[in-house]
């Protein structure tokens, strides 16, 4: 008996444009990792200008990240209904112009409001991106697209605070901090264009209407937890703030004993019970949010060196571009490392740790005479660790997805980095504005801001280990089992030519001893 290889996959079905309509819809994304940390840098400046409190000046931060989690998974429903491109397109246009109104502000409540505005909007595009990644590729291009993605996640988030400084020390048209939002106008319109000459629209052929219910008690439990967590430092954390936060808990049991209900009642639910039950993406969603609360590590490095030390904006910016080549040492080998998954998470999350404490101990033992050269090692070491794990998480939460889950898997992903990076911002926040109200030094404030990043990371290397063993291997969407399903199957349905049609998916990831 012989056997003939495989024929080799039919791409003539995808997008022939569609890795420049990837870099156009990725560069979206982008803009939003950016505006994440971008107003780290400008923190001292908005201060002054605004006479914004250490409070206004965490939800500024905060709220961008809290309205983008809460709108996440909701997005990722109406792209599956309305169509992908379509959302994104409305999403990328609300962008611009809350990214206006935010440069526009002229006291700290605007900015807050705007900033809350904007996160929402972004809400709306980001999760389109991975769910047209989908869609868009056939499954031997989208470990590549996927890594990307990943990568776009970890660089996005340190481009911000240096793309914020060389734009204040230029101190464009003498708008001081205005032009890092206004910079989003320009290069949103731009993207927009590119969205109509490159992009396909696709769609849930039988895609279900918004879980209203479950998604006011996702947000609540996700605000029950922040809230009181930005909140509670200024008001001496009263008893409600710890009875708010203790509801988060219960919320979320609620949140799972509700969608169940739904599933019951024959209705489709903001999140799959099945999917909940799976090891995998459940196993990464935890992780991630452990995880990615590490980034709170930039409001503390760019406040301390600015407020603190002296530092421009644009030399606090560069002692971060460390971190930057960190992510990029690693991107080179990983394709060939990320598939071992959970060693490669919880070794990722070690060294993380590792850098942010050569940070901590250069800070606490050079105090006021700190060099930016001093920061490099852990700053690289730290960059390192980031990229090593992010991507392992992303491909894991991806594991076992349905393909009709594309929008709503893909929130779900995004959804839990931006929850991490929002509670980073809030804990890490209040121990370090904490440690500076109290009339603690600079150095002091910092470091206990630092050695609270170090905890996290030294929690999440653990934490990794219920992640499913064995490597991540691509194959045919067939292939997989999904989780149990709430209704009849969708197709995938693609404006245009039956020819345009695609049953492509992401590939979904197996474990293999």
């Amino acid at each position: 008996m012989s056997f003939s290889a495989p024929p080799a996959p039919d791409t003539t079905s995808y997008n022939p444009r569609r890795w420049a309509a990837f870099v156009v819809t990725l560069s979206a994304a982008f803009m939003d990792l950016v505006d994440t940390t971008v107003i780290n840098v400008a923190l001292p400046s908005l201060r002054r200008d605004l006479d914004a409190s250490s409070t206004q000046l965490e939800w500024a931060v905060a709220g961008y990240v809290m309205a983008f989690a809460a709108g996440m998974i909701t997005a990722g429903r109406l792209g599956d209904r309305f169509g992908r491109l379509r959302v994104f397109q409305g999403g990328l246009a609300a962008f611009v112009l809350t990214s206006a109104l935010t440069g526009l502000a002229v006291n700290a409540e605007m900015l807050v409001a705007a900033r809350v505005a904007q996160g929402a909007s972004a809400a709306m595009m980001v999760p389109q991106v991975l769910a047209m990644l989908r869609v868009e590729f056939p499954p031997e291009e989208q470990h590549k697209a996927a890594t990307l993605f990943g990568l776009n996640f970890s660089v996005g988030g340190v481009a911000g605070p240096l793309i914020g400084g060389v734009i204040l020390d230029a101190d464009l048209f003498g708008l001081d901090w205005r032009p890092i939002f206004f910079i989003n106008v320009p290069i949103g319109i731009a993207a927009l264009i590119g969205t109509f000459v490159l992009c396909r629209d696709s769609r849930a052929q039988h895609a279900a209407t918004t879980d209203v219910r479950g998604l006011a008690i996702a947000t609540l439990a996700v605000l029950a937890l922040l809230y009181p967590l930005v909140e509670g430092r200024t008001m001496g954390w009263p008893w409600w703030t710890w009875v708010l936060m203790a509801a988060c808990p219960v919320l979320l049991w609620l949140f799972g004993r509700y969608e169940k209900t739904v599933v019951r009642r024959g209705h489709a639910p903001l999140i799959d019970p099945g999917l909940l039950r799976e090891r995998a993406p459940m196993g990464g969603l935890s992780v991630a949010v452990l995880f990615f609360a590490g980034t709170g590590y930039t409001l503390v490095i760019t406040v301390h060196l600015q407020s603190g030390l002296g530092y421009s904006p644009l030399h606090t910016a560069l002692t971060m571009v460390p971190f930057a080549v960190g992510v990029g040492l690693f991107s080179p080998f990983a394709p060939k490392i990320r598939p071992y998954g959970r060693p490669v998470a919880v070794v990722g999350s070690l060294l993380a740790a590792i850098g942010m404490a050569g940070n901590l101990l250069a800070v606490r033992s050079a105090g006021e005479d700190l060099h930016s050269w001093q920061l490099v090692p852990g700053m690289l070491v730290t960059g390192l660790g980031v990229s090593m794990t992010s991507g392992v998480l992303i491909a894991t939460v991806l594991a076992k997805t349905p393909g009709r889950l594309a929008g709503s898997a893909a929130a779900l992903v995004n959804t839990a980095i931006q929850v991490g990076v929002a509670v980073g911002i809030a804990v890490v926040g209040t121990v370090f504005f904490g440690s500076l109200d109290d009339d603690g030094k600079a150095v002091d404030a910092a470091g206990a801001g630092l050695l609270t990043v170090v905890i996290l990371y030294l929690l999440a290397s653990p934490a990794a280990l219920i992640l499913p063993p064995g490597r991540l291997m691509f194959a045919a969407a067939g292939n997989a089992k999904p989780p149990r399903q709430a209704g009849p199957a969708d197709e995938e349905e693609k404006s245009g030519t039956d020819d345009d049609a695609t049953s492509g998916s992401l590939a979904s990831r197996r474990t293999t001893d």
